[in-house]
């Protein structure tokens, strides 16, 4: 007959193996009925497997930094609504497919925010993936020369919330700015996708060398979509002065890789 080690092993019980000889002597100790030491048994593995879960999500997530809303100075930033920002924390943007863009130039933390949504939606049980514009472009050209474009882009396609820093400051050719368009139209109505840019739309067709295609990606981008504009100072700017006053900011509300 199997030992209660391999029977657990056979069932792939493996976060409760390693805690059972601890479970059985509570047990023991504590006279547990046999429902409450099942319960005990399968509530260790349950917490396990989504421990795990958890940590496979954001791993995948690729995310550059941790960031917090709790973390951010919305004192700073006057022009923003912080009531705002917390109501999109609430995810309805993640089950009704609606798309966010957090417009401002550089520095206001609008990349805090992005990956702040991101940590809330992580921890709510969906996929998430960060990439900036540049990394997205430089690997759907990969992907191009190897073959295998239509299995990256599903990478991009499947996750419930999509990130895309950065947008700006890449001028991209014809065919990368159609196949940002491709990924754009595949998730449209599918799923969530963030984005920061320090470009206003106006300027989307220069930077897509295609006033047309741009029409077409912000149809879709902004038909479901909220839009939270920054005109607000740099957070960089203000340590920097805080520095040579010899004065103590409060911590920056966002990373100094945050550059757009």
């Amino acid at each position: 007959m199997n030992s209660v080690q391999e029977l657990l092993k056979d069932l792939r019980f493996k976060y409760v193996e390693p805690n059972m000889p601890e479970v059985m002597e509570q047990a023991r100790v504590h006279s547990l009925t046999y429902e409450a030491f099942l319960k005990r048994i399968l509530s260790l593995e349950v917490e396990g497997r989504k421990r795990a879960a958890q940590d496979n999500r954001l791993k995948s997530a690729r995310l550059p930094m941790r960031k917090t809303l709790e973390e951010f100075d919305f004192s700073f930033q006057s022009t923003l609504s912080e009531r705002r920002i917390w109501e999109l924390a609430e995810l309805s943007f993640v089950t009704t497919h609606t798309n966010i863009v957090f417009l401002g130039p550089p520095g206001v933390g609008k990349t805090h925010l992005a990956i702040a949504l991101a940590v809330k939606t992580l921890e709510a049980g969906y996929s998430v993936l960060f990439t900036t514009l540049t990394d997205l472009i430089e690997e759907l050209d990969a992907a191009l020369a190897q073959g295998s474009l239509k299995a990256k882009l599903r990478r991009y396609t499947t996750p419930c919330v999509l990130v895309i820093d950065e947008i700006g400051y890449t001028q991209l050719s014809a065919q990368q700015a159609n196949r940002l368009f491709e990924l754009v139209r595949d998730r449209y109505e599918r799923g969530a996708t963030i984005l920061t840019s320090n470009t206003s739309f106006a300027e989307w067709g220069k930077l897509m060398n295609d006033e047309v295609l741009a029409t077409a990606l912000l149809d879709r981008l902004l038909h479901h979509a909220e839009v939270v504009t920054i005109n607000g100072k740099s957070y960089r700017m203000k340590d920097r002065q805080a520095a040579r006053t010899g004065k103590a900011g409060k911590a920056p509300a966002t990373d100094s890789q945050e550059t757009v």
